[in-house]
């Protein structure tokens, strides 16, 4: 067996060289690219690595990490692998040489087998040993881990392992199976709620204009006080100039002119009973004054506040504390000195809900302020309440936070991969990005920042698009959930390593987590076949190019990525189609006639600079290829030929 993983950085003595999680126990190699194997074994330690017949001797740096690199190994199948020297030897068992892919994203490529569709049948039949499983631990990171916080290890797919899997990335890679008929190893690095930037590395930050956004956070990583006060004045920056306050009279001084009301009881404000509350998205200010002797006010101290959904941000005494950077996640500050006064000390608290429920959510048993002489405060209680005439939109979030922030979860959660050898990556996010402007931009900047890390310049991605989500529409209207389709399409389109997986058919209406994956995992491999194994059929699936004008005032819209020819469902004609003027508010609804690869939409009166398609977040469509996929979001112009 292996050794067990350590992840400390400094350990003075180490028993014998260790590899890192990826090359564990049970793990996957990937064949025909170049192979780097890392570890740590005891500073400046001379280590001989051997992988199948190859060795090769290496000198640990002074920090104790070591890396080996060998020639790509063409064979698919079992091999040796183990490190030795002086210290001592690990050899590491059941390692198979194969196709690895990495999946990422937000929760609907986190969501697990076990919540997804059939989860019980799926789990009892997936048991493969030549299909292995690495799910990487949650973990926020200001500068780029080389070590894990927790180290993941491989599984064989199975009963015991499947279930806490991401399904989607499961299904893919169990499809792809079928077709390789060699060793396949799964990676999933998700995080729920995430937008992409937080995925994304220091120079992909850069190529999109967030150097001092990524500089914050360094600095954060550095000093936690100096980061923390530069991003309050930020924000009471844009408070002053969204409300006209001027300094001294905000809401967060402690003698503010809010008119207060008792907290009913600690928990989301949806809860209390109160009407204006019950459907309330928006900011919420709280207050709590308490006593401190002069001995507890001259001791920093920590402050505990439970959860604050969905982000909330601290005052004592009028001086920021700091806000809550881990969404969904029970916030603790630290307090420097200076901040307590012996006698009354008041504390306000602002919470910005924006989705849910929200608000000061507890438990209340955990509320509390520690202070370094040893003496606590409990805050469960006595909490009052003030909602503003208005919730300013667009308030800054500290960078350094989990969903929202800036590179923290590439830091770490995707750089302590290394430089591992990869297939391709399975990328299903974009939810939380939606009506951001550059997203095409910020997914190009990302991939090309990971095939630098990874050093595979053709490292193959494939997205997944957004699926249904949203009251379906009876009327057109602009959609940010289609805008963003169109732009993945785009931004996949435009990469030549790029795919595409279209689940505008297989989402819910009134669930932003669709329960059907293993249609989600059937279209991921079908692209990743496409574009990482070269097999004969369009990456990005079918979809619309142009909209070319008609002589008679119609319009003809034309597709590629086409299996075979167009089909409708249900009905002899394609729904979904809209042509529009230049101006908002004048799409419309119009039929469309399939004629083998195209759609003809015949005009009617009105002037036709546009064409949409399923342009909602939950559309009703019918038109699909030969291969029963659908063609997604698509909003073209359209254009005169002579």
């Amino acid at each position: 067996m292996a050794l067990p993983y350590c992840a400390a950085a400094a350990s003075p003595v180490w028993a014998a060289p260790r590899l890192d999680p990826m090359f564990g126990d049970h793990a996957v190699i990937q064949r025909e690219t170049p192979v780097t194997i890392t570890g740590r074994a005891a500073p400046r330690e001379n280590v001989t690595v051997l992988l199948g017949s190859t060795s090769k001797d290496v000198l640990a740096e002074k920090d104790g990490r070591f890396t080996a690199k060998f020639d790509p190994v063409r064979e698919a199948g079992a091999i040796r692998l183990e490190a030795k020297a002086a210290s001592g030897r690990v050899v590491v068992q059941d390692v198979v040489i194969g196709d690895v892919f990495l999946c990422s994203g937000q929760s609907n490529m986190e969501l697990e087998v076990r919540n997804a569709q059939d989860a019980l049948g799926q789990i009892r039949s997936s048991a493969d040993d030549q299909l292995r499983l690495l799910l990487v631990p949650r973990a926020v990171a200001d500068e780029p881990l080389r070590d894990f916080r927790d180290a993941p290890n491989w599984k064989a797919a199975g009963p015991d392992s499947v279930g806490d899997f991401s399904a989607a990335c499961f299904y893919m890679v169990r499809e792809l199976r079928k077709g390789t008929k060699v060793p396949i190893g799964a990676i999933a690095s998700s995080w729920g709620g995430s937008r992409i930037s937080p995925w994304m590395g220091a120079r992909a930050q850069a190529e999109v204009g967030q150097q001092a956004a990524a500089a914050m956070v360094a600095l954060h990583g550095r000093d936690p006080f100096a980061a923390e006060k530069v991003a309050s004045a930020q924000w009471e920056k844009w408070w002053r100039v969204q409300t006209g306050d001027k300094p001294g009279s905000e809401p967060w001084q402690a003698d503010s002119a809010l008119t207060w009301a008792e907290v009913p009881r600690i928990g989301p404000w949806e809860e209390w009973g109160v009407p204006s509350l019950a459907d309330y998205n928006g900011m919420v200010w709280y207050r709590r004054e308490f006593e401190l002797t002069a001995a507890q006010a001259n001791a920093p101290g920590q402050l505990s506040l439970g959860l604050l959904d969905d982000v909330g941000r601290v005052w004592i005494n009028g001086k920021p504390v700091g806000m809550s950077a881990r969404a969904w996640q029970p916030s603790s500050f630290d307090v420097p000195p200076g901040l307590f006064k012996a006698g009354r000390n008041v504390m306000i608290v602002n919470v910005q809900d924006n989705y849910g429920n929200g608000g000061l959510s507890g438990p209340a048993e955990v509320l509390k302020l520690s202070l370094g002489d040893g003496s606590e405060v409990p805050l469960g209680e006595q909490w009052r309440y003030s909602v503003p005439q208005r919730s300013p939109e667009g308030a800054p979030r500290v960078p350094w936070g989990d969903v929202t922030g800036t590179g923290t979860l590439y830091n770490g959660m995707i750089a302590p991969l290394g430089a591992i050898g990869l297939k391709g990556v399975a990328w299903y996010q974009g939810e939380s990005d939606v009506d951001l402007p550059g997203y095409a931009e910020r997914m190009k900047a990302m991939m090309a920042d990971w095939r630098r890390q990874f050093g595979l310049p053709e490292l193959v991605f494939v997205a997944v698009q957004l699926a249904a989500y949203g009251a379906p529409v009876t009327a057109p209207a602009e959609s940010g959930w289609a805008a963003m389709r169109q732009i993945q399409y785009r931004a996949m389109a435009q990469d030549d390593h790029g795919g595409l997986a279209t689940a505008i058919d297989i989402g819910d209406p009134f669930d932003i987590h669709p329960g059907e994956k293993q249609e989600v995992g059937r279209r991921l491999a079908r692209a990743m076949r496409a574009a990482a194994y070269g097999e004969q059929h369009p990456r990005t699936g079918p979809q619309a190019v142009r909209a070319v004008a008609g002589s008679d005032g119609g319009v003809v819209v034309e597709f590629t990525g086409l299996t075979g020819g167009l089909r409708t469902r249900s009905s002899a004609q394609a729904i979904g189609l809209e042509l529009c003027g230049e101006a908002l508010g004048t799409c419309r609804f119009v039929p469309g006639k399939v004629d083998g690869t195209r759609v003809l939409l015949a005009g009617d009166g009105a002037a036709a600079t546009r064409v949409r398609y399923a342009w909602a977040g939950s559309p009703v469509i019918n038109l699909y290829d030969d291969a029963a996929l659908p063609i997604g979001s698509f909003e073209l112009p359209v254009v005169k030929t002579r």
